[in-house]
């Protein structure tokens, strides 16, 4: 596996945040049926991509020091402002299509509460991995479960914002995990599946009708969410030998694309 440097990914941040690639001068266009499917799961997901981040913010700046890498923090906070951005859109969008944003979700309420009691950047990671994950195949079903242009450029913007965030983490948890005793590491593994797995079922009771929209029944989503699993935290990802960083930003991007 691949590992960049936190300075690496504070200039991906940075220059990925220069990228436009929504048009918002086009006008929403979305039914009546395809909105009663789609609505609740947008409204519940938009209000979780607004999070300030200060937990994590703690946790990072808490591992950094312990690290000896300052840099990591910037990276941290630069992911965060692009989850928010995210949630700025999506909330956009809402108020485009007279729609209320939500302050309360009991998914959102329930990761929250979790997120709270965490300040061990492990549990963060494994729990941001996951999270992000799921997000990926939710943003891909609501794509496809409408004909707006607005909605689906909105969704591609943040899969690709995604794919790089997945990234991020992945190599994260990677170097933590290769800290860990031959012992720690059989029981963190089977650790990480647990936790993934059962995450991943909360997120389908919590979604379900916004996944059939998009034409995913329970079969298809669990083996999406496996297969995830695999690339994210996988033997042949976690016992990898690590290899020297070489994409410069431009690479990184057209591998995500």
């Amino acid at each position: 596996m691949k590992i960049h440097s936190s300075a690496y990914w504070t200039n991906y941040f940075t220059n990925n945040a220069k990228i436009m690639r929504l048009d918002w001068t086009i006008k929403p266009e979305i039914s009546d049926l395809e909105k009663q499917k789609i609505l609740k799961s947008l409204q519940a997901w938009q209000l979780g991509e607004t999070s300030e981040g200060k937990h994590l913010i703690h946790a990072s700046k808490k591992y950094a020091r312990a690290i000896n890498d300052d840099e990591y923090l910037n990276a941290v906070s630069l992911f965060i402002k692009e989850e928010q951005k995210h949630g700025n859109n999506l909330g956009k969008y809402l108020d485009l299509i007279e729609e209320k944003r939500i302050k309360n979700d009991w998914g959102d309420t329930l990761f929250r509460k979790i997120r709270y009691f965490n300040t061990n950047m492990e549990l963060w990671t494994i729990a941001v991995i996951t999270v992000e994950s799921a997000a990926q195949i939710f943003y891909q079903a609501l794509k496809d479960a409408t004909n707006c242009t607005l909605l689906k450029q909105i969704c591609t913007d943040i899969l690709i914002d995604e794919a790089a965030h997945i990234t991020f983490q992945r190599e994260r948890l990677y170097i933590i995990f290769n800290q860990k005793s031959a012992f720690s590491k059989w029981i963190t593994y089977h650790a990480y599946s647990c936790f993934f797995i059962c995450t991943s079922l909360v997120v389908w009771l919590a979604h379900k009708t916004l996944f059939k929209a998009g034409k995913l029944n329970f079969y298809r989503y669990i083996n999406k969410m496996k297969f995830k699993l695999g690339k994210v935290a996988g033997k042949s990802v976690l016992y990898e030998k690590e290899e020297q960083p070489g994409l410069s930003f431009k690479e990184l991007n057209q591998n995500l694309l």
